[in-house]
């Protein structure tokens, strides 16, 4: 299958391109502060206040009479999150328990969006999704969502990692999209753009650099949704998007997840360009991913990449966005 069919799957709406505006390159002025898992920015550019509340690495899971035939490629998974710890205070907890409480303190401090960033669950449950839909639309908070590497994939499922992404977003994770692409989408909030880019499969997809290129051409100030981060001088190959180090040699956890390996000589070109014209983005206050299961921040070129508590451990940020 071309790997374009993977974004000729969902409706095409979000892609219409708009008008293009001349690029601007100079950077968007803000100060950004963060003290635990609370992120402050302050910007003119920022039209009104926002709050947004990110969380990635739920890792829900449900059994049903629907999982039985596929239980022999989510035994592995599915026994995975049982019990966690609170990422700040230690107690036993687990993850629809973290999911629930995180809902319910976006809802009660008033969050503007839920941003959903991938592994909120640990393969495509049937069950887990139909709860988990549940109690997003129950809160009456917009959300937007990219898929993690484990929210679609079937361990030892046969097929390319392309092909099973599109497949198991396809049959099981749909309605999490709102009708929107599920490889690339925007969404502009109170005059911040969200910009969505699935990067699950490692890389970038040549239609994902164009649709980047064309979306950030706004004054907007831009925050980017993805779930493995972006490469960091000195982090290591989790932080695999764009990592030069990244394909078959360096992957020592295919045979565990039952996967394919990574390609042989590493990240294509787009991959690289896609990484080089982020940081080069001078607009984008912000990128926000998961994926590693360990809160970090990095500031490249001015920009400030984070990546999240996992929230099966009650992790997630809270961004809040002010005028000043």
């Amino acid at each position: 299958m071309e790997r374009r069919q993977f974004i000729a799957t969902a409706a095409l709406g979000s892609l219409m391109l708009p008008t293009l505006a001349k690029r601007n390159t100079t950077p968007l002025p803000f100060t950004f502060s963060l003290t635990g898992n609370e992120i402050r920015y302050n910007s003119e550019a920022f039209a009104r206040a926002t709050k947004v509340i990110f969380l990635s690495d739920t890792h829900l899971w449900q059994h049903d009479d629907r999982e039985i035939p596929y239980q022999r490629y989510s035994d592995r998974m599915a026994g995975a999150y049982h019990r966690t710890r609170h990422f700040q205070t230690g107690e036993p907890t687990d993850p629809m328990t973290s999911f629930e409480q995180t809902l319910r303190y976006a809802a009660e401090n008033e969050s503007d969006l839920l941003v959903l960033g991938g592994d909120i669950f640990s393969y495509p449950s049937e069950a887990a999704i139909e709860w988990a839909l549940d109690k997003l639309n129950s809160t009456g908070i917009p959300y937007i969502y990219t898929t993690g590497n484990h929210d679609w994939h079937y361990e030892g499922m046969e097929g390319s990692s392309m092909d099973l992404r599109r497949e198991w977003t396809d049959k099981r994770l749909k309605k999490l999209f709102h009708g929107k692409n599920p490889a690339i989408s925007y969404q502009d909030v109170n005059g911040i753009r969200f910009l969505v880019v699935d990067n699950s499969v490692y890389e970038i997809l040549p239609e994902q650099l164009t649709f980047f290129e064309q979306y950030t051409r706004t004054d907007l100030p831009i925050v980017l949704v993805m779930h493995i981060p972006l490469y960091v001088a000195g982090r290591s190959i989790n932080f695999g998007c764009g990592h030069p180090e990244w394909g078959a040699q360096s992957d020592d956890g295919y045979q565990t997840e039952r996967r394919e390996r990574w390609r042989k000589g590493g990240h294509t070109s787009v991959t690289m360009d896609f990484h080089r014209k982020v940081f080069e983005t001078p607009n984008l206050v912000g990128i926000l991913t998961g994926h590693i299961h360990s809160p970090s921040l990095d500031v490249v070129n001015g920009i400030p990449q984070f990546v999240a508590p996992a929230n099966a451990q009650g992790g997630f940020l809270e961004i809040d966005f002010l005028h000043g």
